[in-house]
């Protein structure tokens, strides 16, 4: 079953143990293309294959739209969580990113704690926003 899982997820980096999988969705329904607005949703699993617990502590997003505009963003947590994940577990959230040209791209890092108190990085891996032909 957690192969199944795993195949929906389109794009995963794995740092020193976590493993970060990334589903992204273009949403026409939340898009506004005749105003400049186009919308994705992006479903992230996070899976501890270390031997020690840890937590999440922030998020560093690097945004980019098709005019080469980047934006940086930087917070606590994920979706107003810090989640702690003993080994072997995983912890899955859903967000969303508005852009105002129909093309761009995500990528970033989490910062994580582990039991020790060692803070690490773990890469969130790069991916395409692209609406489709029709909504562009």
């Amino acid at each position: 079953m957690l192969d199944a899982l795993r195949s929906l997820f389109q794009h995963t980096a794995i740092t020193e143990g976590v493993s970060v999988h990334v589903s992204v969705t273009f949403m026409p329904e939340q898009s506004r293309v005749e105003a400049g607005k186009w919308f994705w949703v992006y479903h992230i699993r996070i899976e501890n294959g270390r031997d020690d617990t840890i937590q999440l502590l922030t998020r560093h997003w690097r945004i980019t739209d098709a005019r080469g505009m980047i934006s940086l963003v930087d917070g606590e947590g994920i979706v107003g969580e810090t989640p702690v994940l003993a080994p072997g577990e995983t912890h899955d959230y859903v967000s969303g990113c508005p852009l105002a040209t129909p093309h761009g791209s995500m990528d970033g890092y989490y910062t994580f704690r582990n039991g020790a108190g060692r803070l690490f990085e773990v890469l969130i891996p790069f991916f395409p926003l692209a609406a489709p032909a029709e909504a562009s």
